[in-house]
């Protein structure tokens, strides 16, 4: 992976990069994040950048244009004097969702589109990054001071969007009966664990009021702010990520079959989607095998268990006895370095429904729709993932699914509120 930049670490980019220019300190960032999508994209034929395997998933070459879009939209169109679209229907095949942007293509029939081919995105990114980096060049410092807050922005939109074509071609190799390999060298890293089988694998957090939420002036998106108070505990949260090892036991326990440890929609999603293991288990030869980036390979017990749902994450809670974690439990316990593998092997679903902060604004325009309109019927994961982009995960980081997806690298750890 390319080094992590100062924006895509979450500090601002003016003041990480002081001492030299700031038109030096973004393009030089933008660089390193345009160019970790395309490291991304290297191991991937033109076929593969096509392939979208369900409606939540995106083909390669879509995520590619979609930043790139993403610059020409929002940076190069109202900031460049001139500047000259790279072909007019980009804008409507490459939105997202950004409604005031205008109109887009259905996103479940993105992977329908077999013009503009990979060789033409990459044209398209080339172009784009041309014109981004003389504009950076050749602005003023007034205008590079302005649009210093939306480049990081971008940057950081693009980072999700690396993570995303991991998550999205695994989906899609696994659907591939010869289960095919992106990348022979990935391997999910083991998590450590502290205090096995004692009262040491287990944090315990006192009551107390504590501040939720982004406190800085670096780098954040809107839906971590405004910081606010939060009574939090008293509740002792698990140091470690549950593994395949507890899975296979609640698996054995028949816990995919009690209907007693689920939410009722959750079991409608289990008998609908036939659920029996979490995503991509195959039981191949009388044992369980996971499909990686690396291919098919049989299930480790001491991986953190990943590849779940909220439904399946609190009906394993339910089956120990225990609970998922709130949010604000999540965050006081990883400030207070109190949780092992916070971050790097998979995201860790909460409780708490995806839902504004007190106070909480959407920003102006068409970005303002980038996190508010989705505060509804999600649910909230701390953390990050192996496929998060290095330096992008921040304590305070607020990622969001709905409740039945589990394509993503997501797992667990349990909150304990007994005496």
């Amino acid at each position: 992976m390319t080094n992590p930049s100062p924006a895509a670490s979450g500090q601002s980019v003016a003041s990480a990069f002081s001492k030299i220019s700031l038109s030096r300190a973004l393009a030089d960032t933008y660089r390193a994040v345009r160019d970790e999508t395309e490291r991304r994209a290297a191991p991937l034929s033109p076929e593969d950048q096509l392939i979208q395997s369900m409606p939540d998933a995106s083909p390669a070459k879509w995520h590619r244009a979609h930043t790139t879009w993403f610059f020409e939209q929002f940076l190069l169109g109202p900031h460049r004097p001139g500047y000259k679209v790279f072909h007019p229907d980009y804008a409507y095949l490459f939105n997202s969702y950004y409604v005031s942007a205008g109109p887009r293509h259905t996103r479940a029939q993105r992977g329908h589109l077999t013009r503009p081919s990979a060789d033409e995105v990459t044209a398209y990114r080339q172009y784009v990054d041309a014109e981004m980096i003389a504009f950076l060049e050749n602005a003023d410092e007034a205008t590079l001071t302005a649009i210093a807050p939306l480049m990081e922005v971008g940057f950081n939109h693009e980072q999700q969007h690396q993570e995303l074509m991991h998550t999205d071609i695994l989906h899609a190799f696994a659907q591939n009966p010869i289960p095919p390999a992106y990348d022979a060298s990935w391997a999910l890293p083991q998590p450590h664990r502290t205090g096995e089988a004692s009262s040491e694998s287990w944090a315990s957090l006192t009551e107390g009021i504590h501040t939720i939420g982004y406190q800085g002036d670096g780098f954040h998106f809107d839906n971590e702010k405004p910081a606010h108070r939060a009574l939090v505990g008293p509740v002792k949260i698990a140091r470690h990520l549950v593994t395949n090892r507890e899975w296979l036991a609640f698996m054995e326990n028949g816990g995919y079959r009690t209907a007693t440890l689920w939410l009722m929609d959750g079991f409608a999603a289990v008998e609908r989607e036939g659920w029996e293991a979490p995503g991509h288990w195959r039981f191949i030869d009388d044992r369980w095998h996971i499909m990686t980036l690396t291919g098919l390979k049989p299930v480790d017990p001491d991986d953190a268990v990943c590849h779940i749902s909220y439904y399946e994450a609190d009906a394993f809670a339910r089956w120990s006895g225990k609970h998922l974690p709130t949010e604000m439990e999540w965050e006081v316990a990883a400030r207070a370095g109190l949780l092992d593998d916070a971050y790097g092997i998979v995201w860790q679903w909460t409780r708490s429904s995806y839902a504004p902060y007190p106070g909480y604004r959407a920003i102006e325009g068409a970005l303002g729709e980038y996190n508010g309109k989705f505060m509804v019927n999600q649910y909230v994961l701390r953390g990050s993932s192996i496929a998060t982009p290095e330096g992008h995960a921040r304590v305070s980081y607020r990622n969001f699914f709905y409740p039945h997806h589990r394509w993503q690298f997501t797992g667990l750890r349990l909150a304990d509120y007994a005496n």
